[in-house]
């Protein structure tokens, strides 16, 4: 007898932001411990046919996986938590649909029907779930939802849940990841808000199987009553899930109230073996025990909307330096500092004398550069551990030109499409994306292979001479001044296989205690319990170097 698939579809109710994407991860993590397969799926409603055209100011991180696909940032959160890669069948937005709609009708693939809104967009929905649940051969596939229950752009999502859910009763179940506000001249947590979001819900014939209650404080009994009462559910469906310290206890926190072995009896799943998450325990444990600090700065733009910063535009690196400190054992603390000021006032680099490391991520534009340049230049010359991505290398290289090199006026035509020295410029295929006005899905994206220099330390830390590692950036370092840099002390320590692309950068060891650099976004490879092994070098520096006092 054929084993029949199950489904989880996560949903939102009353705001966004409150924690469906690690909800969705946790609930995986958790399966995955009882010896089950996972195939975690991500649906934006958004017309965007991906994600790399969304400013992150508003959506966060562009995570990117090997493939190519510029996705949402909870696919970072999936590919952490599960250690898993995803493909790209894993992913969908509404732009990508309705494109694929379209396409069918005007191919005549309709037979001459009219094309509606339903029911042919929620059978493309499913027909993309059918795909990613073929490849995958999991035993449940977990879906979230984007945004929150109410909004317009959810509904023929959840239109298509609940028609897999009429045609498979018994295999699909709904979570509900909803907030609990607690007004602070109130002083109590208003239950109204969910019951409302509930009840949205079932206009749509759908009705939640487990409630997720998100605040800022542990749910009491009596509010989980009200909320049971009220929509219908049993009591012990509804998780308690108060704000915490790290993302990383949620799954433990989970299976404290026995999430896991509630989704195996709705599905009527079993299992052949316990909860066993002691590699997940192991790593928790390790983060909450260090007691060392080590000071990091991340230098950039703000990303704000208003008057609030994001951090969700750097997730993935926020993440992975705390993967590294777990493994070193020392407890990273990143601050985020405007690299403006450096412009302003020279005089304002002496705030790096603070921390034992340096970081640049990736980034685009020219705001805020030449102060990036000369944070670098200021690592590279007080020997402070400086890790660089993406851009982070090139304003490596274009540092290194000018004040080592001796060429004054090197740059990036990003930046100076005149300059006399371009050491980083675009590729010609890249310039003709540009001049047609593809700018979606036209970067250098995805998985690429490098070969590490025999010797070096990107060598020594990877334990291999070939890696692959994920790539978005139009820019490149410009093989013509290659040579002169080596010359000069730089170090290529990772090429393309064909040489003409650099992807590693640094100084010798004995000239610099870590001054490291990469074109790719090591960050989209890192889990907790395989944190990436540059990052961990990294921080293992910054916990030996001496700040002065």
């Amino acid at each position: 007898m054929k084993k029949r698939h199950k489904y989880i579809f996560v949903v939102g109710g009353v705001m966004s932001g409150v924690g469906k994407g690690i909800t969705t991860a946790s609930i995986g993590k958790i399966l995955m411990a009882r010896g089950l397969s996972v195939n975690p799926v991500k649906i934006d409603p958004y017309l965007n046919v991906d994600a790399g055209t969304m400013n992150p100011i508003e959506h966060g991180e562009v995570f990117v996986l090997d493939s190519g696909l510029e996705c949402d940032q909870d696919m970072g959160n999936y590919e952490r938590f599960l250690d898993i890669t995803l493909p790209s069948l894993n992913y969908m937005t509404s732009g990508m649909v309705y494109r694929t709609v379209i396409a069918r009708e005007r191919a005549l693939e309709y037979g001459g029907k009219c094309v509606e809104a339903v029911p042919h967009i929620p059978q493309e929905i499913l027909k993309r779930l059918e795909a990613s649940v073929k490849k995958s051969k999991a035993d449940v596939t977990t879906i979230e939802v984007g945004g929150t229950v109410g909004e317009y752009q959810n509904i023929l999502f959840i239109e298509a849940a609940r028609i897999l859910k009429l045609k498979n009763p018994g295999d699909v179940l709904f979570v509900m990841v909803s907030y609990l506000p607690v007004p602070s001249k109130l002083g109590e947590m208003k239950t109204k808000p969910t019951q409302y979001a509930i009840r949205t819900l079932n206009s749509y014939g759908v009705h939640p199987d487990i409630i997720v209650a998100r605040s800022e404080r542990p749910l009491d009994a009596r509010r989980k009553e009200k909320i049971a009462e009220s929509a219908s559910i049993n009591p012990d469906h509804i998780i308690s899930a108060p704000d915490i310290d790290s993302i990383y206890d949620v799954p433990i926190n989970f299976e404290k109230d026995g999430l896991s072995k509630t989704l195996l009896k709705l599905l009527s799943l079993k299992t052949k073996k316990d909860s066993d998450m002691r590699g997940w325990h192991d790593f928790v444990k390790r983060a909450h025990g260090v007691k060392k600090e080590v000071k990091i700065a991340v230098i950039g733009k703000y990303f704000k909307t208003g008057d609030f910063a994001l951090s969700d535009a750097y997730i993935s690196v926020l993440e992975s330096l705390k993967h590294a400190g777990a493994k070193v054992g020392v407890k990273v603390v990143a601050d985020w500092l405007d690299s403006e000021p450096y412009e302003e006032n020279p005089k304002n680099l002496k705030e790096l004398d603070n921390y034992a490391g340096i970081l640049i991520p990736g980034g685009f534009g020219g705001r805020g550069i030449e102060g990036k340049i000369s944070a670098i230049g200021y690592a590279r010359e007080h020997k402070i551990p400086y890790f660089g991505l993406c851009y982070g290398m090139q304003l490596a290289v274009i540092e290194y030109s000018r004040n080592v090199l001796g060429i004054k006026d090197a740059n990036t035509t990003e930046i100076d499409q005149k300059t006399k020295n371009p050491v980083v410029d675009i590729m010609p295929e890249q310039e003709r994306n540009l001049k047609l006005g593809a700018y979606g899905g036209s970067m250098r994206l995805g998985a690429w292979p490098a070969v590490l220099l025999e010797g070096s330390r990107a060598k020594l830390a990877y334990g291999s001479s070939t890696i692959s590692e994920r790539h978005r950036h139009r820019y490149e370092i410009n093989p013509s001044y290659v040579e002169a840099l080596e010359k000069a002390g730089l170090v290529f320590s990772g090429m393309s296989p064909d040489k003409r692309l650099a992807e590693i950068i640094e100084l010798p060891q004995k000239v610099h205690p870590f001054f490291l650099a990469t074109q790719f976004h090591p960050e989209f490879k890192s889990s907790p319990l395989n944190p990436h092994p540059l990052f961990v070098e990294f921080i293992k520096a910054a916990a030996n170097f001496k700040i002065a006092k």
